[in-house]
């Protein structure tokens, strides 16, 4: 961290709050929206609807979370963090209680919105932002580490919470979460920029303009590839987290297990995410990112071939939640190493955006494919292939900093980065 940026600290904003309020905030924004796929066979029971009508309305949702992203990203690099949020938990809580009150599938679909718009401003990306913006580079992976685990452990509280709440019906937890999600608005407070960040973001923003600034990075072709990777990602989460405990209940699995397989998930991702902040302060990003993608594709296939029971169920949820948020640390230390962190929220809510897209399509297409053909089978081999592939174009990035000059050299092994 540069002397300047160190003067974005309040003497009360230590590492320690810092990355405590963050870790609190991204708990609660996490939580909420990992239970709806508990929440669907209820509401599709008691409402009617088909599955791919729910999945149209979640689909929407992550698609106009992806969409606002880089612009609530725009709006904390330029006017602070705890503007973004504020307003973002607020429209957040507003979305789940539309949702709750949902009696046609077009106010169904108009929850999704909102819910997307109040992600976008309270996600823990804009939390990944102020990390980078407050901590310095010695905290910064470990902080990013933590906060994903917090959210994974907010999905592990979050999932058998949903399940007690459901015995009220499904618009219990819809209500209490949104209420829940108030409590952000205090926690961001430790988490702004003072009003020389602000100044200095702006200041950057003066030489260039945002579409500029979107423009250089869509030039480089090791960026394109991260977002292609992302997208994959996107697809591979938000598949899993929707539809997985429907196709286990399917399966013969009930309620109560299905909650569990989806909180072992948040479980295990504690771990993983903080097993990919220690391995992306000592290997190059790319290859941390290249063996989450690949071992993604052997999880699912050996899920999708091994018989069907709570042991199995349980064995992948583990699995893949080693797997779940692990690639958001090598995704944003890619984009912080070679683009800096004056425009990072920016460019990571742009590669968000592709993540977003592909949640888009996992979660409608596979709906679509269950009302289709009764199955989610064709799916789940979707999901292989699309690792496979984003495994290989990952090892073709290229980290070099845009400016060599403001970024520290690698240096011992070629897999190994500084670790100042």
């Amino acid at each position: 961290m540069t002397s300047a940026q160190s003067l974005t600290r309040q003497p009360w904003q230590s590492p320690f709050v810092v990355v405590a309020c963050g870790c609190l905030v991204a708990m609660l924004t996490f939580g909420p929206r990992t239970t709806l796929g508990l929440i669907l066979p209820s509401m599709s029971r008691d409402t009617g609807w088909t599955r791919d009508v729910f999945a149209l309305g979640i689909a929407i949702q992550h698609l106009v979370w992806g969409l606002g992203q880089p612009f609530a990203g725009a709006i904390a690099d330029r006017m602070g963090t705890l503007r973004a949020l504020g307003t973002g938990a607020l429209v957040y809580s507003l979305g789940l209680a539309v949702m709750a009150n949902a009696t046609a599938p077009a106010v169904l679909y108009a929850a999704g919105a909102l819910v997307g718009l109040g992600l976008a401003g309270a996600s823990f990306n804009i939390v990944l932002a102020a990390f980078g913006k407050l901590l310095t580079e010695r905290w910064r992976p470990l902080a990013t580490g933590f906060g994903g685990a917090a959210g994974s452990f907010g999905q592990f509280l979050f999932s058998p919470f949903c399940i007690l709440l459901l015995e009220n019906g499904w618009r219990t937890p819809l209500l209490v979460f949104g209420a829940m999600l108030l409590l952000v608005v205090p926690l961001s407070v430790p988490l702004a920029t003072t009003a020389h960040g602000r100044e200095e973001a702006m200041g950057s923003s003066s030489v260039r303009e945002l579409r500029q600034v979107f423009g250089d990075a869509l030039r480089r072709s090791s960026y394109l590839l991260l977002l292609a990777g992302y997208f994959v990602t996107g697809v591979h989460v938000a598949f899993i987290n929707l539809h997985l405990p429907a196709h286990l209940q399917d399966g013969g699995l009930d309620r109560p297990s299905a909650g569990w397989v989806i909180a072992t998930i948040g479980l295990f991702n504690i771990a993983g995410s903080l097993g990919a902040g220690w391995l992306c302060g000592r290997f190059r990003n790319r290859y941390v990112l290249f063996a989450i993608y690949l071992l993604r594709a052997l999880a699912i296939a050996g899920f999708l071939l091994a018989p069907l029971s709570a042991a199995t169920a349980l064995l992948f949820a583990a699995s893949m939640g080693l797997l779940w948020a692990s690639s958001v640390t090598p995704v944003a230390g890619i984009v912080t190493r070679v683009f800096g962190t004056a425009d990072l929220a920016a460019l990571y809510g742009l590669a968000f955006f592709a993540h977003q897209l592909g949640a888009f399509l996992g979660v409608w297409v596979g709906g679509l494919v269950f009302e289709g053909t009764g199955s989610y089978a064709m799916a789940w081999w979707a999901l292989v292939a699309g690792a496979l592939a984003a495994s290989s174009v990952t090892l073709l990035i290229d980290e070099t900093p845009r400016d060599r000059d403001s970024q520290p050299p690698y240096r011992g092994s070629p897999l190994r980065t500084e670790t100042a």
